[in-house]
C-alpha cells in the first residue's frame, strides 16, 4: 500500500524535525546548519526549504497548526464558563500530550525556553498565540483585540503556561497538565496562594 501525497509530506515533516532537534541537542543550536539537518534527514536543502523557512521553525515544528486548534478550541460554542476560565482550559487541552510525545516535547522546550538565539524567534510565535486569545476575549467582551483587557489576558495567560513547561522541565517528575492547571488556578483566583499572611 502507497503512502498519500499528505502522508508521504507528514513523515517527511517529522524525519526533518527529528533530525534538527537532534543535532541542535547534541551540538547546539548556532552551530548546526541547514545543510546538517538535510544531511540528517536524508533530504535536499531545497527540499528542506519546502518544510520549514528557517531553522528556528524546525525547532517549533507545524506551530500552526497547534494555534490553529487553540483558535477552534476558543471558537466553539458558548459553554457558559467565563472567559479566562475558557481560554485556560483551551490552552490545557492543545498542551495536553501523549505521554509517548513527552520526550521530544521535552526537547523541542529546552531549545526554545533555553537557547539565547531563539529568543526572537520565539517572540514571533508568542505573538500568534496571543493574537488568538485577544481575538477571542475581545469578541466575548465587546472590546477591540488591542484594548487593555484582551491583551493582559492574553500575555498574563501565556506566561502563565510558559512558567508551567518551566517548573515542568525542571522537575522531571510533574505531569504537564498539572503544571498548567496549578499556574491558571493561581491566575483566575487573583493568587489565592498569597491572600493569606506568610509565616
Amino acid at each position: 500500500m502507497t503512502e498519500t501525497g499528505s502522508d508521504a509530506r507528514a513523515d517527511t515533516r517529522a524525519r526533518i524535525e527529528h533530525a534538527a532537534l537532534e543535532l541542535f541537542c547534541l551540538k547546539g543550536f548556532e552551530h548546526v546548519t541547514i545543510d546538517d539537518v538535510a544531511a540528517a534527514a536524508g533530504i535536499s536543502r531545497r527540499t528542506f526549504f519546502r518544510y520549514f523557512a528557517t531553522k528556528a521553525d524546525a525547532v517549533w515544528g507545524d506551530f500552526g497548526a497547534h494555534v490553529a486548534r487553540l483558535e477552534r478550541l476558543l471558537a466553539g460554542e458558548d459553554d457558559g464558563r467565563p472567559v479566562l476560565e475558557r481560554v485556560c482550559a483551551a490552552y490545557v487541552e492543545v498542551n495536553d500530550y501523549a505521554q509517548a510525545d513527552l520526550p521530544v516535547l521535552r526537547e523541542r522546550m529546552r531549545l526554545i525556553l533555553g537557547e539565547p538565539a531563539l529568543l526572537a524567534h520565539s517572540e514571533l510565535r508568542y505573538a500568534e498565540i496571543d493574537r488568538a486569545v485577544a481575538e477571542h476575549v475581545a469578541r466575548r467582551t465587546g472590546a477591540r483585540p488591542d484594548d487593555l483587557l484582551p491583551r493582559l489576558v492574553a500575555t498574563t495567560t501565556r506566561a502563565a503556561a510558559t512558567t508551567a513547561f518551566e517548573v515542568w522541565l525542571a522537575d522531571g517528575r510533574t505531569r504537564l497538565t498539572d503544571d498548567l492547571h496549578a499556574a491558571f488556578a493561581e491566575l483566575a483566583g487573583a493568587f489565592p496562594a498569597l491572600r493569606t499572611p506568610g509565616p
